[in-house]
């Protein structure tokens, strides 16, 4: 590991804006935040472009970038500090132990953008849109809670779209290109580092909006036609 990232995980250890796979957390995030504010996941936050965009627009709520690469995360959390973001905290950790963290009902909204959208069919399943990954937010979003996809990838999110009704899930919003848009939403004007590269190499960007069902997903049992998301992501 280089000299730089090695100094940038002692950094972040440091902040008091990071947890690194903190323990006893469920139902205390309004004691790290100080408020009972709404919470908001960025989810793969990578250096945090989203959760930072987000919380200067919505001073009112709180926002949480989660992501395993540290050396990402330092960015994301050293500007929040630099700006005096109090509304802004960074969770190190894997998404698939994301409910060992949050109580049931304590995340209002989840954000995910511009994911691996992990191409092979073969690894499917670590999507972060796909079934299995649905059923661990189920554990913590509140009733109505919604799920924001913001991909360059038209498969993932054709794979998506095809998950929502798979699931019995609602979709609120689809955008298949969503800077045609006569007029685009601030929250979606909002760019990551990787937007900013895929929109100046020519790439359309899409979102999708959507609430999780009531019923438990049983993932194992639900089936995906990976062949006709596959056809579906060459146009």
């Amino acid at each position: 590991m280089g000299q730089k990232k090695l100094q940038r995980f002692a950094e972040i250890e440091t902040f008091p804006n990071v947890l690194i796979y903190p323990e006893g957390m469920p139902g205390k995030w309004k004691d790290h935040f100080g408020n009972n504010q709404p919470l908001t996941l960025e989810l793969a936050c990578g250096k945090g472009d989203y959760t930072l965009g987000l919380a200067r627009l919505f001073p009112e709520r709180n926002f949480m970038g989660v992501d395993l690469k540290g050396n990402r995360i330092w960015k994301g959390a050293k500007i929040a500090l630099e700006e005096q973001l109090g509304n802004v905290a960074f969770l190190r950790t894997q998404i698939d132990k994301i409910e060992d963290y949050f109580l049931p009902g304590e995340v209002e909204e989840i954000w995910i953008t511009f994911p691996d959208p992990f191409l092979r069919k073969s690894r499917a399943r670590h999507r972060l849109t796909h079934p299995r990954f649905l059923a661990h937010y189920q554990q913590i979003i509140q009733p109505g809670g919604t799920i924001n996809l913001k991909t360059d990838s038209p498969e993932l999110y054709h794979f998506t779209r095809m998950v929502i009704e798979a699931t019995g899930c609602t979709l609120l919003e689809d955008i298949p290109n969503v800077y045609a848009q006569e007029e685009v939403s601030p929250l979606l004007r909002i760019q990551t580092f990787y937007e900013g590269m895929h929109l100046a190499d020519g790439r359309i960007i899409r979102f999708l909006k959507f609430v999780l069902p009531a019923a438990p997903i049983e993932w194992k049992a639900v089936k995906l036609d990976l062949e006709d998301e596959t056809a579906a992501g060459e146009h």
